[in-house]
């Protein structure tokens, strides 16, 4: 790309105007570490305008790692019986959640596969309801949901019970990549229960699956598609080949892609949150993320708790590395903070009021 072109494209985004899908297209087709630290640097004022330095921490909660899918990326996927799987109880959940907030998180993430033990029961979800209200009442801190695709009954439910959040990733949009990755589910109803959610109330989280097959075209109509869905929070997460499923051999993904499109999700979408993931690369890979403009720290999982990951189920949690105690340090090498929890749940009520009076505004931290 022109320097000049590529100029005119960051200017249009510090100006916050919408970046056409071929200018997006242009920005995902850079490939020079140069022209990458140029979009990084633009994605970092963007997010100090909206956020200053304070960064988001994620408490995750993987509850479950049975599933009734056959999803082909997926190291929990129903056909790979190689894995040993777990299923907490309410009261280990809540133990491990308690101490994800004294330890300084901002937001509970409750995560399981789907579970037939819960998605193929009438009442399958009643337990975990009273456990939302439960943890929301205790601990005062606000709960993301990721139970898969469950019927708007039970999205209600979890609702009336306290849950802020709903995530229920597509992994693309592109659909004849969707159904190669997500084996028989619809992936209408995948969209429609989040854009449910989203008129319940609920603050939802859209994600993408990088280096599965998709095209720069895919990933360009997929920021674009995150955009007009409005979601609240975006992320992207390079794919890490797992053993025993259809994708084991696939070849190993660079992280600069990554890093470039969490960079252009924050110059089209500036106001979002976005996370730096600690399930790829771990803590070693969390400077990156951040200095690509992300401003949420996710997959926070205490040692000792039996909790697994997504894309690595063990990197760094057994020796302590994806905890707030080891993250601060890597804050402030980049002159970064950790937000307070009051900070935190005034941007979610902000960005409540602003969906539903869109004339109010939006929140600034800081």
């Amino acid at each position: 790309m022109k320097v000049s072109k590529l100029d005119e494209i960051l200017k249009k985004a510090e100006q916050e105007t919408l970046l056409s899908h071929k200018e997006i297209l242009s920005l995902l087709s850079i490939s020079s570490q140069n022209e990458l630290d140029r979009v990084t640097l633009a994605a970092r004022k963007l997010r100090e305008r909206y956020f200053q330095h304070k960064v988001f921490f994620y408490g995750f909660v993987y509850f479950s790692t049975y599933c009734r899918n056959n999803c082909t990326f997926c190291l929990y996927r129903k056909s790979n019986q190689s894995y040993p799987r777990y299923r907490k109880t309410c009261e280990e959940i809540r133990s491990t959640a308690q101490r994800l907030v004294d330890s300084g998180v901002h937001l509970l993430d409750l995560t399981m596969g789907e579970d037939p033990l819960y998605h193929n029961s009438k009442n399958g979800f009643r337990d975990l309801v009273q456990m939302v209200r439960d943890l929301k009442r205790e601990t005062r801190t606000p709960i993301m949901i990721s139970p898969g695709v469950v019927s708007e009954e039970v999205l209600w439910e979890f609702k009336e019970a306290g849950a802020d959040w709903y995530a229920c990733y597509q992994e693309t949009h592109n659909k004849t990549l969707y159904n190669r990755l997500r084996i028989d589910q619809s992936y209408d109803e995948r969209m429609n229960r989040k854009l449910s959610a989203k008129e319940m109330g609920y603050l939802i989280e859209e994600g993408l699956l990088a280096g599965v097959g998709d095209s720069n075209e895919d990933i360009a109509d997929s920021i674009l598609m995150m955009k007009k869905l409005g979601a609240d929070q975006v992320r992207v997460m390079t794919f890490v080949p797992q053993e025993n499923t259809p994708l084991a051999d696939w070849g190993t993904n660079s992280q600069f892609r990554e890093l470039l499109i969490i960079a252009v999700m924050r110059l089209v979408m500036p106001d979002r949150l976005i996370p730096a993931s600690l399930d790829v690369d771990g803590l070693k890979g969390l400077d990156k993320r951040l200095n690509s403009g992300a401003n949420v720290i996710t997959s926070i999982i205490p040692p000792s708790s039996g909790l697994a990951g997504v894309s690595q189920s063990s990197l760094d949690i057994g020796d302590g590395n994806r905890t707030v105690e080891k993250i601060i340090p890597v804050l402030k090498i980049n002159h970064l903070e950790p937000a307070t929890q009051g900070e935190y749940q005034a941007w979610v009520k902000s960005r409540q009021a602003f969906l539903t009076n869109p004339e109010r505004g939006g929140f600034k931290c800081g």
